[in-house]
């Protein structure tokens, strides 16, 4: 028993050594610093909708680079800024052109109907921002997961949400949730990959084959956390503009982050 908690210990530290190299190559074929991103000019225009994504602790054992600057950073803040602009142009939303950072150090948070939450999979929430997550989401609020991947990082994910709601399973979203129509028909979903599959040759990262698409409800049928596993949306709308990655891919990650946003602040 012993000897084979050892090599499955050794096999997933590889696993996720590779695909940390493959990432950081993927990176710097895009050369771009994202933290130099110039404000729009209209950066303090009061809207109807803003995006927020969710500044979490991480998880001590993931990649170094990402565990010193921190997983919730991944993709931002390019992703956010390309993905508002995509919500601007394809619905009526009177939306922000920058993103904001909201914590569960505060009540910050709960002036914003739908958060975001990258890198799900390497999050490590401590007790007291569990407990603020959960009143945050039974009081009206809406959670996105997206860019975590396999049966590793799917552990991490649910270690800290299984402590938000230990009385509320994550099951799959059937094709004919409201989520999958309030804009556009997403009856025909697929895996969106991320850069790194320009170095893997997949659209899957570790042993995440299938995309899943997941939720927990509340007591009325509301979708409170939407899942995003096994997918890596965020990448599809911080390179929808480079012409290496393909146009299917984006537009699909779009039209399910707006239909995310619509069913928020509807339901």
């Amino acid at each position: 028993m012993l000897v084979r908690k050892a090599v499955m210990v050794l096999v997933g530290a590889m696993t996720l050594i590779s695909a940390s190299y493959a990432f950081q190559r993927a990176r710097s074929f895009f050369e771009e610093d994202e933290a130099n991103i110039p404000l729009p000019p209209d950066a303090n225009e009061k809207t109807e909708y803003t995006f927020a994504r969710l500044r979490y602790p991480s998880f001590r054992g993931g990649a170094a680079y990402w565990s010193a600057r921190g997983n919730w950073t991944v993709d931002y803040p390019k992703a956010d800024r390309q993905f508002v602009q995509g919500v601007r142009r394809l619905s009526r939303i009177h939306t922000k052109s920058v993103e904001t950072v909201v914590d569960l150090e505060t009540d910050e948070i709960f002036n914003y109907p739908w958060v975001y939450v990258v890198e799900a999979g390497h999050w490590d929430l401590p007790e007291a921002q569990t407990k603020k997550l959960r009143e945050y989401l039974l009081r009206g609020g809406f959670l996105m997961t997206d860019d975590f991947h396999g049966t590793f990082e799917w552990d991490i994910f649910t270690a800290s949400m299984s402590r938000v709601f230990p009385d509320r399973p994550i099951v799959d979203i059937e094709n004919k949730d409201a989520i999958f129509h309030v804009l556009y028909d997403l009856d025909e979903r697929f895996q969106v990959p991320g850069i790194i599959m320009f170095y893997s040759g997949r659209t899957y990262e570790y042993d995440g084959i299938e995309a899943k698409w997941r939720g927990i409800y509340d007591d009325n049928g509301r979708i409170m956390v939407a899942v995003c596993h096994n997918m890596d949306l965020g990448d599809a709308w911080e390179w929808a503009d480079h012409p290496r990655y393909p146009e299917r891919y984006a537009s699909l990650a779009y039209r399910v982050g707006i239909n995310y946003i619509i069913y928020a602040m509807t339901h």
